[in-house]
């Protein structure tokens, strides 16, 4: 028996001196110290087979070697949580004498940009910011607009119609409906929003695009005030040299009405790619309130006058930034999207 306690002590040093990891000293427990099978505990079991007069010698080597056993294995198994806690550190460890890198931050989308130009221009020209639902009653988007039925614009060709009486809105116009029911003129507001069309994509046109309404009412306005407001947007949008001219026009909402463009802010006038050589660009549409819209509103229009003005944001965000395509502002390219931070 004392020879086979001294054969399992010297196989234990020889095994435990080749445990790298806690997996293999897992197995050299078990394997000398399990409580089914392990050598020493078995070992233990057959000390009550031995004869009376060996016990006490035989047993005392072996409690010897199970003391031994547990004190290398547990030596052995903080040296292994160390080296992987080193291991760990130096995997994790950070360089703070390497520069740091620069967090991604998100920036405001083109078409917000400069519809917050658009917003500050008319706001210190003492013009309110307004808005209105996306969702309309063909009353707002068409009867009180003064579009009779029948119209073109009334058609499911050129509207989104959600149900028989309710469209996804065609122009901003609406806001100026809803402000007028809401508030007693004199008043001047914008209503910048999207709007919805039944367009095919193309680089000029998308489903959805935003406009930015115009109305301003009080006594006495004329088409002179329409023409000098104009003329002071642009004047500040595009710079000082910019003229604008004024086309006869016709929207069922305004009479007279007027198509109104002004001259390259490129080319200034000569003709360039931006304004296809003609020396001038489309900036929207413009007149003076229908009578009928306004005493639809409850305006009587013998004693308040105003004009309406529509403008194409997305066209607008096109030719300041130079783009061939207006698809690109609705793709979420971030290749595209990122060039416009601040």
């Amino acid at each position: 028996m004392r020879e086979r306690v001294e054969h399992i002590r010297a196989q234990f040093r020889d095994e435990v001196r080749q445990v790298a990891d806690m997996a293999a000293l897992a197995r050299v427990r078990d394997r000398y110290l399990g409580r089914k099978g392990g050598l020493i505990t078995q070992l233990v079991k057959e000390l009550g087979a031995l004869p009376p007069e060996e016990r006490p010698t035989i047993g005392r080597l072996i409690n010897e070697l199970k003391e031994e056993a547990e004190a290398a294995l547990e030596r052995l198994r903080v040296q292994l949580e160390e080296q992987a806690e080193a291991e760990r550190f130096e995997r994790e460890r950070v360089d703070i004498t390497l520069p740091g890198l620069r967090p991604l931050f998100g920036a405001p989308h083109p078409i917000t940009l400069i519809r917050q130009r658009i917003e500050d221009i008319f706001v210190s020209m003492g013009y309110a910011v307004e808005s209105g639902p996306e969702v309309e009653t063909s009353y707002y988007n068409f009867d009180a607009l003064n579009i009779p039925p029948g119209h073109p614009a009334r058609e499911a060709q050129d509207t989104f119609y959600l149900s028989e009486d309710l469209a996804l809105r065609t122009q901003t116009s609406t806001v100026q409906i809803r402000a007028l029911e809401r508030r007693r003129p004199p008043l001047r507001i914008i209503a910048p929003g999207k709007v919805f069309r039944r367009d095919t994509p193309d680089p000029t046109h998308n489903p959805m695009f935003f406009q930015v309404e115009g109305l301003a009412l009080d006594r006495e306005i004329t088409m002179g005030d329409l023409k000098g407001t104009l003329q002071e947007f642009v004047r500040r949008m595009f710079g000082p040299q910019v003229r604008t001219r004024f086309r006869p026009s016709y929207f069922p909402f305004t009479e007279p009405s007027a198509e109104v463009d002004f001259s390259c802010f490129v080319c200034r006038g000569e003709g360039c790619r931006v304004c296809k050589g003609a020396g001038w660009i489309e900036l929207g549409g413009c007149g003076m309130v229908h009578p009928r819209v306004l005493r639809g509103a409850g305006v009587d229009p013998e004693e308040f006058t105003g004009f309406a003005f529509g403008l194409g944001l997305d066209r607008m965000v096109a030719l300041m930034y130079g783009l061939e395509d207006i698809r690109l502002l609705y793709e979420n390219d971030l290749r595209f999207l990122e060039q416009f931070g601040f």
